[in-house]
């Protein structure tokens, strides 16, 4: 679960905390009135677990009733039996599974018909530039340097939105930059940055199908038309093949 890395690294930064409160005087400053439900470190911690599922389930797309999720949780930590009985279990599983995948299915087909209709409303826009694949492009900024191959690495600040403008991802938001293999990325990214020179930026949209399709990563409904503002910062150097260690046995 995502939560322990995040304990074990609040855990680990807590001596350097204390001992910079120790160094700085006390703000005085209100404090917001905290959560009756809320008291101890028990309530607390067991509330982000409860997060952290909700969170998993939510980006996998689950339509979960909160309540009964609720009661198989507290079902298990008081010893209670399952209220379902174990020769169903299978099928219950299956027919959720069912609803599931429906559901996607229809959600993925509307996405690709949004998405098909807001590309072809934004390639009549002035400064669109339409590749061949069906990427669409628009310079913001051109830029001096070289262009890169699709076998370079590449180190870029990107910002990432659907079509409706919520973020996905965002470098600048980590305010780090990110460095990627052009030909480990998807391929309407990886087309769009090979028409850029080093120090340009230009604004990207690109259909699902050049996208993630169907089956995106966690946080992405299927079939989504991907907008991303893209800033070629360096392409880096090739990097020589490792030589292989020879071992002498003894």
């Amino acid at each position: 679960m995502r939560w322990f890395p995040v304990a074990l690294a609040a855990l680990m930064v807590f001596p350097a905390m204390a001992l910079a409160q120790q160094a700085q005087p006390p703000k005085q400053s209100k404090q917001p009135a905290q959560d009756p439900k809320l008291q101890s470190v028990k309530q607390q911690a067991s509330y982000l677990f409860g997060r952290d599922i909700g969170e998993s389930m939510k980006q996998r797309g689950f339509d979960i009733d909160a309540e009964a999720l609720l009661l198989g949780l507290t079902d298990v930590l008081e010893g209670k039996k399952s209220r379902i009985p174990k020769e169903k279990t299978q099928a219950v599983l299956q027919a959720f599974v069912k609803q599931l995948l429906a559901k996607r299915k229809a959600q993925a087909e509307m996405n690709k018909k949004k998405g098909q209709e807001f590309l072809a409303a934004n390639a009549k826009k002035p400064g669109v530039k339409v590749l061949p694949s069906g990427v669409q492009y628009q310079v913001i900024k051109e830029g001096k340097g070289p262009k890169p191959k699709a076998t370079d690495t590449v180190t870029v600040h990107y910002h990432g939105t659907l079509i409706d403008g919520t973020v996905f991802d965002s470098s600048y938001e980590r305010k780090q930059p990110a460095t990627f293999p052009l030909n480990r990325v998807i391929k309407g990214w990886s087309e769009a940055v090979q028409q850029m020179n080093v120090g340009a930026k230009y604004k990207v949209f690109i259909p699902a199908e050049l996208a993630y399709g169907e089956n995106p990563p966690p946080g992405l409904p299927p079939n989504a038309t991907l907008i991303f503002e893209i800033e070629l910062l360096e392409i880096k150097p090739p990097q020589p093949p490792k030589q292989p260690q020879f071992r002498i046995k003894p």
